[in-house]
């Protein structure tokens, strides 16, 4: 059992979304968003070790990747391999860590009023030590200063929510907060990224968000006016809408990159991943996206007639190299080599007997390689 108290909304079958908190909240904080969330995914919010309804968890020094395990443990709870994560704060931060540890299993990633370090150890050093002697509740009105530039429903709960937290695992995660630096790291996060920054948070300042999104491949960046830290519960509406479009687009690249494993095999798709770069990361994202994410998981043919089209397009066109590819495809699809044979002899009348010798001759390269 996954120790992070946690709400779940949204259809069982729905693709998951894990939403993070930031420090000194609770799962309330995301309240605006969860009924639009929860149209589209299976959505769970978890509060913090000590904060909320979880227990405390917490050591002194803990680090950020230890909060990412207990992210980790709650997604292994449910049998996720793969799950989008949204976060804010330390909560996005805590997405940053696990798509840089355990990116295969991130599908999309969106950091909300967060940042690669949170400035210099010493401000955190010093607020753990007076959380620690002195609880919470002395930060209420310094939150309140951060946390809203509007006035609105959800203000005083959640500072109520901060004066309830566990001293010990909010000073613990004040610890986390001033070792966590992963600025070297932000070239070598792959998983898409949306970036959300509110125009009037001094906490985190649109410079942190615009330093995450010029360091993350293809991040894309929002900023929120007339938000500041918890720019979600600020402003609801923008927030939302920058997330569903973000998710709705990821949500297909994870749908994608799931059947072209399936169709293609992992060892193809992960040497094709592995030859990624900047110059060629979108194109690859696009054919993720919609030849794998938004065809090939179409309802209306199934994926034998799906490589049995393929097929005769790559004949028709010459595209070899392609083919090869898409044989193997098809024999993971299920067609036999008899089969495939008999796709190239319709070819051949269609699209002519030169085109089709040559194919005949890469699919028997193809049927003669070792098994796997």
């Amino acid at each position: 059992m996954t120790p992070l108290n946690h709400q779940i909304d949204g259809a069982a079958d729905a693709p998951p979304l894990i939403l993070g908190p930031a420090v000194g909240t609770s799962l309330l904080v995301w309240e605006p968003q969860v009924a639009a969330l929860a149209r589209h995914f299976r959505v769970v919010r978890y509060d913090l070790p000590g904060h909320g309804g979880s227990p405390g968890l917490l050591r002194p020094g803990a680090t950020v990747s230890e909060l990412a395990r207990l992210v980790l443990d709650l997604a292994d709870h449910y049998g996720w391999a793969t799950f989008h994560y949204a976060g804010i704060s330390i909560g996005g931060a805590i997405g940053a860590t696990l798509a840089l540890e355990h990116g295969d299993r991130v599908a999309s990633l969106a950091m909300i009023c967060s940042s690669a370090r949170f400035g210099d150890p010493e401000p955190w050093l010093e607020r753990a030590a007076l959380v620690r002697a002195e609880g919470t509740a002395p930060l209420r009105d310094f939150a309140a200063g951060r946390w809203f530039a509007q006035s609105g429903p959800l203000n005083e709960p959640l500072l109520d929510d901060l004066e309830s937290v566990s001293r010990e695992d909010y000073a613990a995660c004040c610890d986390a907060l001033a070792t966590y630096d992963i600025r070297a790291g932000l070239a070598k996060i792959t998983t898409p990224t949306l970036i959300v920054a509110g125009r009037e948070d001094p906490a985190t300042p649109p410079a942190h968000a615009r330093e995450l999104a010029d360091g993350i491949p293809g991040a894309g960046l929002a900023e929120i006016a007339g938000a500041a830290h918890l720019a979600g519960v600020d402003r609801p509406a923008p927030v939302t809408a920058a997330l569903l479009s973000h998710l709705q687009v990821s949500d297909a690249h994870g749908q994608g990159m799931r059947v072209r494993r399936e169709v293609l095999g992992d060892a193809h798709v992960d040497r094709a991943v592995a030859r990624t770069t900047p110059f060629t990361r979108d194109f690859q994202s696009l054919i993720t996206r919609y030849a794998w994410g938004e065809i090939w998981t179409r309802p209306g043919l199934d994926r034998r007639t799906r490589s049995c089209v393929t097929l005769t397009a790559l004949v028709a066109r010459g595209h070899l190299e392609e083919l090869a590819m898409h044989v193997r495809a098809a024999l993971n699809n299920g067609l036999t080599p008899d089969e495939i044979g008999e796709v190239f002899l319709q070819s051949a009348v269609y699209c002519g007997v030169p085109a089709a010798n040559a194919a005949f001759a890469v699919a028997q390269r193809v049927l003669d390689e070792p098994a796997p």
